[in-house]
């Protein structure tokens, strides 16, 4: 039922006297934001036909402004205090965009003023805004999860004159974007015909397929996770969002083999390709926008009732391990490994333009954040680690297969990569023009012992203080471990480069150089905080204490900056070798 022109105020104060409006109407509009209910009142008072008039050049009365402005006790009193002067229809006023107060309300997530509103007139969410969409709606569009949970639970399963299909779609589309799943939950529950419905359903599933962290499993709180290990009772429970794709899904996958094929696909659509030619594709296949986001489950639930996608094709005529491996969606990528034979007749497809599998892992990854210098190296090797896992997993026939182009896997390798080797040099020197200084301060620092020395017995004068033994002690291996650091990253220098280095020996030595190198500043500190003691140590103790703990800051902060260089050094030398052929299966566990 399509609805009825729009209900609204009275408008001679916005069409009349601009001297009117300007004494009258922008106080009253200002008073509306601001929740100041005293001048409201007081221009009311004088002039109470103004609550049915509008006061904005979109013909919002005073209680639209107020149910749009920002959520504050004195706006809520505001709301309050204008519902019980106005009469019951009075709330029905919409503006030139059909919007009621309540439809604002419900957009900005104002709840306590929704039920204010509900209260006085309970038919307001069931009044419908321009092209049909209702208060529900526009709370799931704007992402306001608790006003769109009022809404629902009041809206009688969407059964109201104004809704449809159609409208009742929008909300359950808009609730999957927002991830208000609960909500998504419920209306496939308590309207099972939309989970047919081609055009939604392929929107609902797009949506939920760009939502990889949507899918990852809920950890109950602590203490229940304590108590589920001590009874041997799993912590882990399916997220909202697994639970809603299993109920569309299992609709979906009941519907013959052209329709299913159809909600994956999508409509189609132009795309202009890099030469200016135009070619109608459908980039809104489902399927392959799961695989470039790594959604995994998202791709293991399909494939459980729908087992023949392992063969489906985009546009480019690349299957999903094509593009796992080209996107390096390592965990869509290891599901080859629970394929059994089948494996070995996908392997050898190729593209349109002639690359097949062993092409896909010599493209350059893209990466979505800028990698800093050190993060270039560790890309080298990830790149070698994937580009040695697809060469032995495809057939040896295929590893020298030329593309249309005449490149070879291994020649598009070496040009997609050549720059990477460039640019993982540069990063070296700022961390051996490092080790170098701190290998300058505590050599000098070797010959200049706090104190000094005797001048007839070149004994230093504080020789039987243990301070003394600390700083020479904690300088010698401050030495030591920065001339190691500077012959460690002078060595990686000047490696050759190959990609048996890249494999094992530089993460090692990496890892070791900035062990070292972290070593040194510490050392160095303490040789420094050590000079105080010995200096100041019996006359006024709080110069040494203060000294040490202003020295620490230094490796703390080093610390903390470094830290997430030294997790990849760990992750990339010694967890890389288990990012293949996993042990755990979940396609069909």
């Amino acid at each position: 039922m399509p609805p009825p022109p729009p209900n609204l105020p009275c408008t001679d104060l916005v069409e009349g006297s601009r001297e009117e409006y300007i004494m009258v109407g922008v106080p009253l509009y200002e008073a509306a934001l601001k929740g100041d209910w005293k001048t409201a009142k007081r221009i009311l008072d004088e002039k109470p036909d103004l609550i049915h008039f509008a006061i904005t050049g979109n013909y919002e009365t005073l209680l639209h402004v107020a149910a749009s402005a920002e959520s504050t006790k004195a706006v809520e009193e505001f709301v309050l205090n204008l519902v019980n002067m106005m009469d019951k229809n009075d709330l029905k006023l919409q503006n030139k965009n059909y919007d009621t107060a309540f439809s604002l309300a419900a957009a900005v997530g104002n709840v306590k003023t929704a039920k204010i509103m509900v209260n006085k007139n309970p038919a307001l969410p069931e009044i419908p805004s321009r092209h049909e969409t209702m208060p529900l709606y526009l709370a799931a569009l704007f992402a306001k999860p608790e006003m769109v949970r009022y809404l629902y639970g009041i809206s009688k399963k969407m059964s109201g004159d104004y809704w449809s299909n159609d409208n009742r779609g929008w909300v359950l589309h808009k609730c999957v974007e927002a991830e208000i799943f609960d909500v998504a939950l419920n209306i496939v529950n308590d309207c099972p015909k939309l989970t047919i419905k081609k055009g939604l359903v392929t929107d609902v599933l797009l949506a939920l397929a760009h939502k990889p962290h949507a899918f990852k499993p809920k950890k109950p709180h602590i203490i229940f996770r304590i108590i589920n290990s001590v009874f041997a009772v799993p912590d882990k429970k399916e997220s909202e969002a697994v639970q809603l794709l299993r109920i569309i899904w299992k609709n979906v996958a009941k519907l013959p083999k052209g329709e299913i094929d159809d909600i994956l696909r999508g409509p189609p659509v132009t795309i202009t390709l890099k030469d200016g030619k135009k070619m109608r594709g459908y980039h809104s296949r489902v399927l392959f926008v799961a695989t470039k986001m790594g959604n995994t489950r998202f791709i293991v639930e399909l494939i459980r009732l729908y087992p023949d996608l392992i063969w489906k094709k985009d546009d480019k005529g690349k299957t999903i391990f094509h593009l796992a491996i080209k996107c390096r969606q390592a965990k869509i990528y290891n599901l080859l490994y629970e394929i059994g034979a089948m494996k070995e007749i996908i392997t050898p497809i190729t593209d349109r333009k002639g690359n097949n599998m062993l092409h896909m892992a010599a493209y350059k990854a893209n990466r979505r954040k800028i990698h800093n210098g050190s993060g270039v190296a560790f890309e080298i090797q990830r790149e070698l680690l994937w580009f040695k896992e697809v060469e032995q997993m495809i057939p040896p026939t295929y590893r020298q297969r030329k593309n249309e182009v005449g490149e070879t896997p291994q020649d598009m390798f070496v040009r997609k990569q050549a720059d990477l080797v460039s640019n993982g040099k540069d990063w070296l020197n700022h961390y051996m023009l490092v080790a170098t200084l701190i290998a300058t301060i505590v050599f000098a620092a070797a010959f200049t012992l706090p104190g000094g020395y005797n001048q007839n017995t070149g004994v230093p004068f504080f020789q039987q203080e243990p301070s003394l033994i600390i700083f020479v002690i904690s300088d010698f291996v401050s030495l030591i471990s920065s001339s190691t650091s500077v012959l460690i990253f002078l060595s990686i220098h000047t490696s050759r480069y190959a990609e048996r280095n890249f494999m094992k020996s530089l993460p090692r030595k990496l890892m070791f150089g900035l062990a070292t190198l972290f070593l040194s500043i510490a050392t160095m500190m303490v040789a420094f905080s050590a000079s105080f003691f010995v200096l100041y140590n019996k006359k006024m103790e709080w110069v040494p204490i203060t000294i040490t703990c202003m020295g620490a800051l230094p490796v703390i902060l080093f610390a903390i900056m470094q830290f997430h260089l030294l997790v990849d050094v760990f992750q990339f030398s010694y967890r890389s070798r288990y990012l293949f052929r996993p042990r755990k299966r979940i396609l069909y566990c």
